[in-house]
């Protein structure tokens, strides 16, 4: 392939369709305008659900192929010979006109232990919410509820002829192509939210390391700066430090003019003070104009060298597709070269400069940022709910306010003083319910607030109140869960214990084996003692071996009391 070929625009059946010019395997890929961001909370999962539907009919072929869904996009794509592209595309088509409903069932269940093993990022909830861009951070709630009515009605809104674009990656289109999909419109963006009230912010979290991430404007010199931040990094904590084993950056294009960079370094837990300095310094340094010539120039032709590679088109050809569907037609190739080759120290320094007011770091438990310029993201809401208050039956000080307009959980700061998360009914993205009529409600801004009617003595009356406030479409039914009785007492201990079996309780049977190992314990002490005392008695031989003997006794009947003892207080 020529490394100078551009992507070529066309259309297959209405559809707008990219081709890229190759050798060898051909490739193709179907990208709709619809992912995560574009559900709710209540019903994530759904474009996921549709796009394991979608492919269930290709079974175990021969050739790859697979789906991805993404914030903004979900991928259907394959690789192999002109015959297999054709039905893989036929195929995906067909099953979105109609999804295989007896897979239901089985392809929730695959969607659950798959949500087992995925790990969450949590910067997306602290900046857009749950809703939107910040879903991505939550689990699959919505899979569990999802009937077959829901999941076609989600296929035939979002999956569509107007709301797709082909991609083909070979020496010409395949003949005989046709991809059926129902009739729709192009859906805009996913709207942009925010749960920051002014940046830059950050949060505590209990994982090591040091992530940030930062909204800019998506051209060039975005990339070249997030390249650039890269290596200064890994220089700073890795090669001169020794703090951090990983660093690394990462850039994504949300396709509507914006991008996000991502940076992360690793800690151990006696390294986390040096790497979030060192983290907070590199950025202090970029941000003071201080670019380093060898990493400018090492990014730029790295980019260069990216652009002109024998598949670099074919590469290309994903991203360009979502680039169309966000309206933005696909950028030339020469162009893209030219804007990379005239980034210099001053566009990596005012990039550097946006990034830091936008930015959101994520910090080690018990760390903050506060002395670099960050402000902590809020934890709590400026204000609680009037109406009927529900205090804590656990002597917590901890109390539920339920009103007419949502919920509030108060409790009380370090200094007395009282604070509150609050969720408004019209801002409930999602409510949990388990069949002990526990309430778990979710506000779109992140604030939770459990309503548990035992421990704050709810009265059934305000529970359904409270339900019947609530739109259904938020409502997740949860399965049992384990849970102890609520019994009435002292409030549970501030600090958690060591390990969780440090605050088990004796049981009754317990504390009756203590008692009676512990009086025969005394009464033997008690003989021995006085046998020791009247040695003068016993001749020095028969003293000597009668007072091993009751002294041995005791400690025999005295060892269960201290392991009774021990066992209840440590695991």
């Amino acid at each position: 392939m020529n490394p100078q070929a551009d992507i070529l625009l066309t259309d297959v059946d209405g559809i707008p369709t990219l081709f890229a010019h190759t050798t060898g395997p051909m490739r193709a890929g179907l990208v709709f305008r619809v992912g995560v961001a574009d559900e709710t909370l209540a019903r994530t999962g759904v474009t996921h659900l549709v796009e394991h539907l979608a492919l269930h009919r290709q079974g175990l072929a021969a050739h790859d192929y697979n789906g991805t869904t993404k914030d903004a996009f979900t991928h259907f794509y394959t690789e192999g010979d002109e015959a297999q592209i054709l039905a893989y595309l036929h195929g995906v088509c067909a099953s979105l006109a109609d999804l295989p409903m007896e897979r239901l069932a089985t392809e929730k269940e695959i969607l659950r232990t798959e949500e087992s093993r995925r790990d969450r990022p949590q910067l997306p909830l602290w900046r857009y919410g749950a809703q939107g861009y910040g879903l991505s951070s939550y689990p699959e709630w919505g899979v569990p509820v999802l009937g077959p009515d829901d999941v076609r009605h989600w296929a035939q809104t979002w999956f569509t002829q107007g709301n797709a674009v082909l991609w083909v990656a070979g020496e010409r289109i395949p003949a005989g192509l046709s991809l059926k999909l129902p009739p729709g419109e192009r859906r805009p963006l996913p709207a942009v939210t925010s749960a920051l009230p002014s940046t830059p912010a950050y949060f505590s979290d209990g994982k090591g390391g040091v992530l940030l991430d930062a909204v800019v404007a998506d051209t060039a010199a975005a990339r070249v700066y997030a390249g650039v931040l890269e290596r200064a990094l890994t220089r700073a904590l890795r090669q001169e430090g020794g703090y951090s084993y990983a660093t690394a950056t990462d850039y994504a294009s949300r396709r509507d003019g914006h991008a996000v960079i991502a940076a992360f370094a690793d800690a151990l837990p006696d390294r986390q003070d040096a790497v979030l300095g060192g983290f907070v310094d590199v950025l202090a340094a970029l941000q003071a104009g201080r670019v380093d010539g060898g990493d400018l120039e090492a990014v730029r032709g790295r980019a260069d060298s990216a652009l002109t590679a024998p598949d670099a088109a074919v590469r290309r050809l994903a991203g360009a597709a979502e680039d169309l569907l966000a309206g933005r037609p696909p950028v030339p190739l020469e162009q893209q070269r030219a804007e990379f080759r005239a980034v210099t120290d001053q566009h990596v320094h005012a990039v550097a400069l946006e990034a830091a007011g936008t930015a959101l770091l994520q910090v080690p438990a018990g760390h903050s940022a506060d002395w670099a310029g960050y402000t902590a993201a809020p934890t709590t809401s400026p204000y609680a709910v009037t109406g009927r208050r529900f205090t804590a039956r656990d002597d917590s000080g901890c109390a539920l306010v339920i009103g007419a307009d949502g919920v509030s959980f108060v409790g009380r700061k370090a200094d007395g003083t009282e604070s509150a998360a609050t969720v408004l009914h019209r801002a409930c993205a999602a409510v949990l319910t388990w069949p002990d009529g526990g309430r778990r409600l979710i506000g779109t801004d992140g604030m939770t607030v459990d309503v548990d009617p035992e421990r704050y003595g709810i009265d059934a009356r305000t529970m359904a109140t409270l339900d019947a406030a609530l739109p259904p479409a938020v409502v997740v039914p949860q399965p049992p869960r384990e849970r102890r009785p609520f019994t009435p007492g002292p409030p549970p201990h501030t600090h958690a214990p060591a390990h969780p079996a440090a605050t088990r309780r004796r049981t009754t049977g317990q504390t009756v084996a203590l008692v009676l190992w512990g009086v025969l314990a005394v009464l033997l002490a008690f003989v021995a003692l006085s046998v020791t005392v009247a040695r003068s008695e016993f001749g020095p031989g028969e003293w000597v071996v009668l007072m091993v003997i009751l002294w041995g006794i005791t400690a025999l009947c005295a060892w269960p009391a201290i392991g009774i003892l021990r066992g209840t207080r440590r695991a």
